[in-house]
């Protein structure tokens, strides 16, 4: 029997799609119901194109009932970019996984941070790659056991973790956006996500997102150990909260670092 009253969905939700493709306890369900809800409440959902790149983002592909388009290997910015250029009244969207952004596609990110590309861009980091099986990945912690560092991820040989927004932050304009929320802060991390599609229409600068995310199926825990490992290995190594960006850095050339503001 059905509950007498369902939870309210976002406008923009794709009942046909739902339940949706990803993985029991995986967190894409949760910020993409944050930004379906933010694109709904700040009424833009007849303007705005959604874009996924490859991996398990791309189980996104028909998730709401927006203007879609899926890339591969980070190639979802430069797309945004150009329809951003050719349509700036559009709304877009990028929706990448830590492997695509950081790593294959991490020049398109960084290009994009450099030329203040107006796009809200979505990085969900669960620190491997999921689709493909869980291996390390850009964001991989120290220590932390995957496919393909079944001893843990060594820094002295695979090097430190990356942090995407303290990345961008340190090239990006200083009317970017950059923050960093999680799946287990849903309310700040639908109101970082609603300031960045603010960022794109009323500043018209680049917006930046990164959505710490839970993958038990790769990190092989059940579900307290699942939310553990986000909350207290996860939350601890990647700061939550908003980033200034350097704005001496990118005037003088380099040496300052970005502030986390909150």
């Amino acid at each position: 029997m059905l509950p007498a009253r369902l939870p309210q969905m976002p406008e923009v939700w794709r009942l046909e799609s739902k339940p949706h493709k990803f993985c029991p306890g995986c967190g894409h369900g949760i910020v993409l119901k944050c930004l379906g809800e933010a694109v709904g409440e700040l009424r833009l959902a007849d303007r705005t194109v959604f874009a996924c790149d490859i991996g398990c983002s791309l189980l996104a592909w028909d998730f709401f009932n927006l203007d879609t388009v899926q890339t591969h290997h980070g190639r979802t910015l430069p797309v945004l970019a150009g329809l951003k250029r050719v349509r700036p009244e559009l709304v877009v969207v990028a929706y990448m996984g830590d492997g695509g952004a950081y790593a294959i596609g991490a020049q398109h990110l960084v290009a994009s941070a450099g030329r203040d590309d107006p796009v809200t861009v979505i990085v969900v980091n669960n620190t491997v790659y999921a689709m493909t099986g869980g291996q390390m990945a850009p964001t991989t912690l120290p220590e932390e056991k995957t496919e393909t560092s079944p001893y843990g991820r060594r820094v002295e040989e695979s090097g430190p973790s990356l942090r995407g927004p303290e990345l961008v932050a340190s090239i990006a304009s200083p009317g970017a956006y950059v923050a960093r929320g999680s799946v287990a802060r849903v309310r700040q991390l639908k109101d970082f996500i609603k300031k960045g599609l603010r960022a794109q229409v009323e500043g018209g600068h680049l917006a930046f997102i990164e959505a710490l995310s839970t993958c038990p199926t790769n990190w092989r825990t059940n579900a307290r150990e699942t939310w553990r490992f986000l909350e207290e290995k996860m939350h601890k190594h990647f700061p939550l909260g908003e980033y200034s960006p350097a704005q001496t850095a990118r005037e003088e050339g380099a040496g300052a670092q970005p502030a986390r503001k909150s």
